[in-house]
């Protein structure tokens, strides 16, 4: 017998946020704390709240806040913000808390809050324009169903920005060497492929002569999703930054990229994406053969 829709939904929730819970307290080892020192009790006896734990937690507060006006008003508009100005305020916030700040977590506070409001903004304004995000629809017509999506959206921000957020709570401080400038490499390269390919589609598809056709040119030529490759890419980098400061289970850091691998090419991206390419042009050669001939992630020269 198979369990009410509602009931599945709520053991969803408790399950996502469980998985943050565990991620908090692995990442919060070998931290500093608020009210103790790197995990002592503070005068009172009580214990330090841990920077990382606290960032998790407010990731998720966020977004449950963020819910009420949301399904008052039956809108997904500002779900995308959110999430961005969930990375924003909170990255901010570990900067301004940390009782010692070098000059690791100033870099990887700089990375994450440019990555996030170049993408924030993006998204919000590809909102505005088209009026909203269609897998929505359904979506918004259950409320449990929608405080699902947005608790999700905790955990996920929490899990991207988690080798970020540990290294920046991390009560290990190492100088810079040559991991910083590899990592800084695999973050620029990988921002600027995004921000390349976001742009060269958002170019194209503003011309009314492109209407209904599928992009091929710039980037898409080399790969049927290069802003996602370079998403990938970026974390990657993100994580090679961190990893000097990271320390025991704080190496729960690697689910950062692994999260946002898994994500883009098993969950949300490129399947979805590919599911709707695929029902579009189904009969399209043209199509067919660019899909033949372009990987789906890795930008590469195409197959003669």
């Amino acid at each position: 017998m198979s369990l009410p829709r509602n009931v599945l939904l709520t053991i969803v929730i408790v399950a996502v946020i469980a998985v943050g819970a565990l991620l908090a307290l692995a990442g919060s080892q070998n931290g500093w704390t608020l009210g103790g020192a790197n995990g002592a009790s503070d005068a009172s006896g009580a214990p330090g709240l841990p920077g990382f734990g606290i960032a998790v937690l407010i990731a998720f507060l966020v977004q449950w806040l963020a819910y009420i006006p949301a399904v008052i008003a039956k809108t997904d508009r500002f779900f995308d913000l959110t999430g961005s100005l969930t990375y924003i305020a909170v990255t901010i916030m570990l900067v301004v808390l940390s009782p010692s700040l070098d000059a690791r977590d100033m870099i990887l506070a700089a990375v994450v809050v440019v990555w996030a409001v170049r993408l924030g903004s993006f998204l919000f304004a590809r909102n505005i324009r088209s009026g909203g995000d269609d897998r929505f629809d359904e979506i918004m017509k259950s409320k449990l169903r929608f405080f699902m999506v947005w608790t999700l959206q905790g955990l996920w921000v929490s899990l991207t920005a988690a080798a970020a957020w540990i290294a920046l709570s991390s009560s290990h401080s190492t100088p810079l060497d040559w991991t910083t400038g590899l990592g800084l490499a695999l973050w620029v390269a990988g921002f600027a492929i995004e921000v390349t390919a976001d742009a060269q589609k958002s170019r194209f598809k503003a011309d009314p002569a492109n209407r209904g056709r599928f992009i091929s040119s710039g980037l898409w030529s080399l790969s049927r999703h290069p802003n996602y490759f370079g998403e990938i890419l970026l974390w990657i980098g993100v994580l090679v930054i961190a990893a000097p400061a990271l320390q025991g289970w704080q190496w729960i850091a690697l689910l950062s990229p692994a999260f946002v691998v898994l994500l883009l090419t098993r969950v949300s991206g490129i399947p979805t994406l590919e599911k709707k390419a695929d029902k579009k042009w189904a009969d399209d050669p043209a199509y067919q053969a660019y899909r033949a001939k372009t990987p789906v992630l890795v930008p590469i020269p195409r197959k003669q």
